[in-house]
C-alpha cells in the first residue's frame, strides 16, 4: 500500500525539482522516501502518515528550544498582528542588533539579512571591498551557502585554485577561491607565505557541521587568527550553524578568538528565516549607505523573524541553559559510544554544546578526507533502522545533528536503546 509520504513525494516531483526545495531533504544520500512533516512540538515531529519521531534534525539547528516553543510562538503571533513586513526600519531591529553585539563582543556593528547564504555572501563582498583584494580562502568540506564563489571544492596540490563544484558557476569566479584542508596548520601557513598579499579573507566554519561535526585544533585556529592579522586579511567566522548552538558566545567564545567578521543565522531567528553579519566597526562602515560596498534586502530585519529571534535569545540566556543542553548531548554521545563498543561495532560519536556527529569509523574525523573515509553504507542502514524505530536523524552521513532543550533524559535513553538494539543485530 502506498503511504501518504510516497504520494506526496510523487506529487512534489511533478512541480518541484527533485520533489524538494533543498537537496538533502530528498533522501538521495540514504535512499528511500523523504518524510513530509506536518507537525512538530517539543522534541518530536509527525509525518504525513501520522508517525511520530524523536527529532535530532531540529530544522538543521534553529530549534534549540524545541519545536513550537510557546514563548516564541506567542512572540510571532503578536508581531504578525502588527504587520508582516514594512520595508522600513523598526525599533525591534535595533533591539536585535544591540542584543547580538552584547552577546558577541566581536560584533561592534551588525547588519540583518534573511538567510545564512546572504550573510556569508555579503561578508565576503565586504571583505573584498575593505581590503581591495580578490582572493579568498575556504576549507574543503565547509559549506557557506550557495553563493558562486563558495561553491568550490579543492583541486590537487597545495596552492591549486579551486574548481567549481556546481554547474552554473563560472571558472572566472572560482579561480579567486583557494581551497585548503581543514585542520592543516602547515598548509595554511605555506599558503599565506606564498599568496598572503592577495588574500582578502579567510572564511571558516570554526566548528564544521556540514561535513558532519568536525572540531578544529587550537593550534590551527590560533594560527589562522595570527596569519590574518599579519597579512591584513579579514577573518570570517561562519557561525550560522554554531552561533548560540555550541555555547553562549559561539565558537569564538570557546576558543577565545576574535574574528573580524561573523555570520549568523538559524538560532537567532528561532525557526524563522533570518541571518546577520557583523564585526569590526571600521569594516562594517564600508557597507552602504556609509560606504561603497552595496548590500540590500526587502525583507531584511523582518519584524516577525526578529520577534522570534529575540524571544529565543532571551530564553537561551537563562542560567544553566547551556550546561543542561551540553549534558543532554553528551548523554546521547556517550550512550551511543558505549553501546557500539559493547557490541564491537566500528562507530564513534562526538559533540560540542548542542551539536553532535555520528561516524561509522574507528576514530573521530578531523578533516574532510577522514570524514569521507567513514562507512557510508553502514550509516545508511543505521539511519533507516532508527527512522523505522521513531528516531529522526539527518538523512546524510555528512551532516551534524542537534539536541534541543526539549529533549528529556528519557528521550535520549530511548534513542540509545534503539541504537543498542541495532548495534547488537549488526555486531561483527
Amino acid at each position: 500500500m502506498t503511504s501518504r509520504n510516497e504520494e506526496l513525494f510523487a506529487r512534489a516531483q511533478r512541480t518541484i525539482p527533485g520533489g524538494v526545495n533543498s537537496p538533502v531533504r530528498a533522501f538521495r544520500s540514504v535512499g528511500g522516501t523523504p518524510r513530509f512533516l506536518k507537525k512538530a512540538l517539543g522534541a518530536r515531529v509527525w509525518d504525513a502518515d501520522g508517525k511520530e519521531y524523536l527529532d535530532y534534525v531540529g530544522s538543521w539547528g534553529p530549534a534549540i528550544l524545541g519545536h513550537a516553543d510557546p514563548v516564541v510562538v506567542e512572540a510571532v503571533r503578536a508581531a504578525a498582528l502588527e504587520g508582516l513586513s514594512f520595508g522600513a526600519p523598526t525599533e525591534r531591529e535595533i533591539d536585535m542588533a544591540e542584543r547580538l553585539c552584547e552577546l558577541l563582543p566581536s560584533l561592534e556593528m551588525v547588519r540583518l539579512v534573511s538567510s545564512g547564504t546572504e550573510a556569508t555572501m555579503s561578508a565576503i563582498r565586504l571583505a573584498r571591498g575593505f581590503t581591495g583584494r580578490d582572493a579568498i580562502i575556504k576549507f574543503e568540506g565547509c559549506y557557506h551557502g550557495h553563493a558562486d564563489s563558495l561553491l568550490v571544492k579543492a583541486g590537487s596540490g597545495l596552492l591549486t585554485f579551486g574548481n567549481p563544484s556546481s554547474a552554473g558557476v563560472p571558472e572566472d569566479f572560482a579561480k579567486h577561491t583557494v581551497v585548503l584542508d581543514y585542520n592543516d596548520p602547515a598548509q595554511l601557513e605555506e599558503t599565506f607565505k606564498a599568496r598572503g598579499a592577495e588574500i582578502a579573507c579567510v572564511i571558516i566554519e570554526p566548528v564544521a557541521g556540514n561535513m558532519n561535526l568536525v572540531k578544529p585544533s587550537a593550534e590551527f585556529m590560533h594560527l589562522l587568527r595570527r596569519l590574518c592579522t599579519e597579512y591584513g586579511s579579514v577573518l570570517i567566522f561562519d557561525e550560522v550553524m554554531t552561533g548560540f548552538r555550541v555555547g553562549p558566545r559561539g565558537v569564538q567564545g570557546l576558543f577565545g578568538i576574535t574574528p573580524d567578521l561573523t555570520t549568523l543565522g538559524k538560532v537567532i531567528g528561532g525557526g524563522m528565516p533570518v541571518g546577520a553579519f557583523g564585526g569590526r566597526r571600521d569594516i562594517m562602515e564600508k557597507i552602504a549607505p556609509l560606504g561603497g560596498v552595496y548590500q540590500a534586502g526587502t525583507l531584511s530585519g523582518s519584524p516577525v523573524a526578529v520577534a522570534a529571534g529575540l524571544a529565543s535569545l532571551e530564553q537561551i540566556a537563562r542560567p544553566g541553559f547551556y550546561e543542561t543542553l551540553t549534558a543532554r548531548t553528551e548523554r546521547l554521545v556517550s550512550g551511543l559510544n558505549a553501546a557500539a563498543a559493547r557490541h564491537g561495532v566500528r562507530f564513534v560519536a562526538d559533540s560540542v554544546g548542542g551539536m553532535f556527529g555520528l561516524y561509522f569509523a574507528a576514530a573521530v574525523p578531523r578533516s574532510y578526507a577522514e570524514v569521507m573515509g567513514s562507512d557510508k553504507e553502514s550509516f545508511n542502514r543505521f539511519f533507516h533502522a532508527m527512522l523505522d524505530a521513531g528516531h529522526y536523524f539527518a538523512p546524510s552521513a555528512f551532516e551534524a545533528g542537534f539536541v534541543s532543550a526539549a529533549h528529556s533524559e528519557a528521550d535520549i535513553d530511548s534513542t540509545v536503546a534503539a541504537a543498542d538494539a541495532w548495534f547488537a543485530a549488526n555486531a561483527g
